[in-house]
């Protein structure tokens, strides 16, 4: 990744990449631009936008963020579905920070047209 990419690993910056959705003015056409999207907000303690990208049915009263956390890199695995002709999707990923990784199988929804996050779970 290199100073003036996303940090959600594709070459676009910031402002013509996730920060489009991040400010409202589209929505995440794929699962899987949701989930870079949400990636990518993780990154920049964006709280409100993961929660509201976030299903009703498994969101969360609230989210706090640990500010201290160094996000360093995303990789995508893998997904199935997920596209504008499907009404599911997963993406399996690892998001590296300063010290460790999160690997995730995410599970994603549309909800009234807009793709939303479900929820995850941690393959070994």
């Amino acid at each position: 990744m290199t100073t003036r990419s996303c940090p959600c690993g594709l070459p676009e910056p910031y402002e013509k990449c996730c920060g489009r959705y991040h400010r409202g003015e589209a929505a995440a056409p794929t699962a899987e631009a949701l989930m870079r999207s949400r990636y990518c907000a993780f990154v920049r303690g964006d709280a409100a936008y993961l929660l509201r990208t976030w299903h009703p049915r498994t969101r969360p009263a609230r989210l706090d963020l640990d500010a201290r956390t160094r996000w360093t890199g995303l990789e995508i695995l893998g997904s199935t579905g997920g596209s504008a002709f499907h009404t599911t999707g997963t993406v399996t990923f690892r998001a590296s920070y300063r010290g460790g990784s999160l690997h995730e199988h995410s599970r994603f929804e549309r909800l009234d047209g807009a793709w939303v996050y479900v929820d995850g779970d941690f393959p070994e």
